[in-house]
């Protein structure tokens, strides 16, 4: 247990930093997830349209750190090269 004040403070905000990147991540799970259906379903229209919300989700959790630039780039490249393979 923490036993001074200043790290009490610390924990606190871990918590609260913990909670915020794991709704963050699970955004980013959900939005992978939704167009990986939408390539499935062989919809290209739609994933097309998609393609700029999702980008935009998965740069600003790189952005901010909670997966790496290299893991981003790697998700939107092999996205986009199934969405031009439909």
């Amino acid at each position: 247990m923490a036993n001074t004040k200043s790290a009490i403070k610390t924990t606190r905000r871990i918590s609260r930093e913990t909670k915020v990147n794991k709704l963050r991540k699970s955004r980013f799970k959900n939005a992978l997830k939704k167009m990986n259906v939408l390539i499935e379903k062989k919809n290209k229209k739609e994933a097309l349209s998609y393609l700029p919300k999702l980008n935009s989700e998965i740069m600003k959790i790189s952005k901010t750190g909670i997966i790496k630039k290299g893991n981003a780039s790697r998700n939107l490249s092999r996205i986009t090269k199934k969405i031009n393979a439909l």
